[in-house]
C-alpha cells in the first residue's frame, strides 16, 4: 500500500527511533524454523516471505536505533505455570516438537538477527507478551510510545499483542507483509476487518524507508 505525503508524515512521526521499539513474535525456531511445531504455519511464514521482511525490519531498527525486542513463547519442562484453560494450549502440550526452555526451539530463528543490545522477552503463559511477561514495564523504561508488531500468528498472538498494546496506551504499527497466519487468506482479513480500526496499517518497506531518513 502506498503511503501519501500526509502518510508518510505521520508515520515518520510515529517511529521516531528514539520513541520506538520493534518486536518480533513467536519468531523461534520451533514455530517458524525447519523443525517447526507448526509447519503449516511455517510454511507459510517462509513462503509469504514474512520471515525475511522481519529479519530486513530488526537489521533496519539496529542501523537506525531502534530498540529491538523479541518476544518468545516457552514452557518449563515440568509444564509449571503454563495455561490449560484453552484448547489450545492442551493441544500445544501434544506436538511432537515443544517450546521448552533452554533448547533450539525457543531460539530466534534464521534469518533474524539478534544482537547484544536487544531484549529476548520470555513468555510461560498466555496468549500474548503484553499480557504474559514484563514487557510493558521494559518498554516504558525504554521511553517507548510506538510498538511496531511483526511475526506470528495472525489467528492468536498478533492480533493478542495489538489490541493489549493499544489498551495499554501505544501507538500499534503493523507491516501487514510482516505478520503471518493460517490459512493464508485470513491474515489480509484480519489486517482489514480488526487490526486497521486501532493499528496504522502499512508496509516493511514503508517503515525500513522512514527509518533510514530518520537521520536526514
Amino acid at each position: 500500500m502506498s503511503q501519501d505525503a500526509a502518510g508518510r508524515a505521520r508515520l515518520r512521526a510515529q517511529l521516531a527511533p528514539a520513541t520506538t521499539a520493534l518486536l518480533t513474535v513467536e519468531c523461534q525456531n520451533g514455530v517458524v524454523g525447519e523443525d517447526s511445531a507448526l509447519p503449516e504455519l511455517a510454511k507459510e511464514a517462509q513462503a509469504s516471505g514474512m520471515l525475511g521482511r522481519v529479519a530486513a525490519l530488526v537489521d533496519a531498527a539496529h542501523l537506525a536505533g531502534v530498540q529491538v525486542l523479541h518476544a518468545v513463547a516457552e514452557r518449563r519442562p515440568d509444564g509449571r505455570g503454563a495455561n490449560s484453560n484453552a484448547r489450545l494450549f492442551r493441544a500445544a502440550g501434544r506436538l511432537p516438537v515443544q517450546q521448552l526452555s533452554g533448547t533450539r526451539a525457543v531460539g530466534v530463528a534464521e534469518p533474524i538477527a539478534v544482537t547484544e543490545e536487544d531484549i529476548v522477552v520470555r513468555r510461560l503463559h498466555g496468549l500474548s507478551p503484553m499480557a504474559g511477561t514484563d514487557l510493558d514495564a521494559l518498554l516504558r523504561n525504554l521511553g517507548c510510545r510506538t510498538l511496531v508488531v511483526t511475526g506470528v500468528s495472525a489467528n492468536v498472538a498478533i492480533p493478542n499483542t495489538v489490541f493489549d498494546a493499544v489498551n495499554l496506551g501505544y501507538t500499534v504499527v503493523v507491516p501487514a507483509d510482516a505478520i503471518a497466519g493460517v490459512p493464508a487468506a485470513y491474515t489480509p482479513q484480519l489486517i482489514r476487518n480488526s487490526l486497521a480500526l486501532v493499528a496504522t496499517v502499512t508496509t516493511a518497506e514503508d517503515v525500513i524507508g522512514t527509518w533510514a531518513r530518520a537521520g536526514d
